[in-house]
């Protein structure tokens, strides 16, 4: 995981919004900004998660310079989180994954394929959570590499997988892929979004292989379903 400066995202957001662009992939082409993986809505996942229980010690930064505002939140068998999203391009090394395309590029992953590889950023949904901390121990949580996570971002929901850890203090990171499903820009050096971010986290849950994707957005859609039926 990278530690984006404010700087570089603030600057790659003006940008769009002064050129009146529509957020795109990689390839140029305009994400619909209705996507959604499955049959659960971006607004019914949202609309259970519009108070915190939170069950961090602590809060967590966005970015190295900002403060510590973003809580780990719990209910209905999840945990969850409101933040921006940077970008993860670490792990097996690709055209658009690399020690040039990405300062601060890592080859490998926390979590590996079932093939023992890293994972690939570039075509695998997934997000990054803290490294345990005092702040919060995810694993003691419930989550677990390969675990699943529903990501709702600008009316659009994409099923991802637990795929990497990053520094202690920081949250809000997700591979290149995701991103690009979603419409935001999967650029590691100036890519990401500054906020609008929820991440929803499935506890108990895993998915094997961690590379198979269909496996993760049918299981999301059972667990997203249970998620907003619960009380």
């Amino acid at each position: 995981m990278r530690i984006r400066t404010l700087t570089l995202a603030a600057a790659s957001g003006a940008a769009l919004l002064a050129a009146g662009l529509l957020p795109t992939s990689a390839s140029g082409h305009p994400q619909s900004p209705t996507l959604r993986e499955g049959s659960v809505s971006a607004a019914a996942l949202l609309a259970k998660v519009t108070s915190c229980s939170q069950i961090s010690n602590g809060k967590y930064r966005t970015d190295e310079e900002t403060s510590a505002t973003v809580p780990v939140c719990g209910k209905n068998g999840a945990v969850f989180w409101k933040a921006d999203m940077d970008i993860d391009c670490d792990g097996q090394r690709t055209a658009k994954c690399n020690e040039d395309t990405d300062p601060w590029f890592l080859p490998d992953t926390a979590f590996h394929q079932s093939d023992g590889k890293p994972l690939r950023s570039d075509t695998l949904p997934y997000v990054v959570v803290p490294s345990i901390s005092g702040t919060w121990n995810y694993s003691a949580a419930g989550i677990q590499g390969a675990g699943v996570v529903a990501i709702v971002y600008n009316n659009q929901v994409v099923y991802a997988v637990v795929g990497d850890t990053g520094p202690q203090p920081i949250i809000g990171e997700a591979s290149y892929s995701a991103a690009e499903k979603l419409g935001i820009d999967p650029d590691p050096e100036t890519g990401g979004t500054d906020s609008g971010v929820t991440y929803i986290l499935f506890k108990n849950s895993r998915v094997s292989p961690i590379e198979n994707h269909s496996t993760a957005v049918s299981m999301g859609d059972r667990l997203a379903k249970e998620f907003i039926a619960n009380n």
